[in-house]
């Protein structure tokens, strides 16, 4: 519950909907995709969903379109740096207190909670794909 309110405050704050800024996650997180790339990586429809989402961006100058540099009939999208720190900067109070809480913790603790997390995280694609396939 705490990580989706995080979320929706971190997005309210930068004058955005949770979804623009799980955008602006994805493409910090994963690098620069396609349309459909991040269609698919968010879980909403290609064509007018994430268009909609790619233009709301764009025009609030956090992304930016570019044609590929190997078939230039695709489109990728990509971050401008300068704009995603003004949103990264709604995560710091996260950050610094993870990090202290961190600081207390043994290196064997530490490796537990990495190893922890990166399971996690090879996991969850496929738990989110079962999800998206249920009735």
């Amino acid at each position: 519950m705490w990580t989706v309110l995080l979320h929706h405050a971190t997005a309210s704050k930068a004058g955005m909907n949770v979804t623009d800024a799980q955008c602006i996650n994805a493409l910090t997180l994963d690098g620069p995709q396609t349309p459909g790339q991040l269609a698919q990586l968010m879980g909403i429809t290609t064509g007018g969903a994430i268009t909609a989402v790619i233009d709301r961006l764009e025009k609030a100058g956090y992304v930016k379109r570019t044609r590929d540099a190997d078939d230039r009939r695709r489109v990728i999208i990509e971050l401008v740096p300068e704009s995603a720190g003004r949103f990264a900067r709604y995560f710091e109070p996260i950050g610094r207190a993870f990090g202290e809480k961190l600081d207390g913790f043994t290196d064997e603790q530490l490796r537990f909670l990495l190893d922890y997390v990166r399971d996690n995280n090879t996991m969850m694609p496929a738990v989110i794909e079962e999800v998206r396939r249920m009735p």
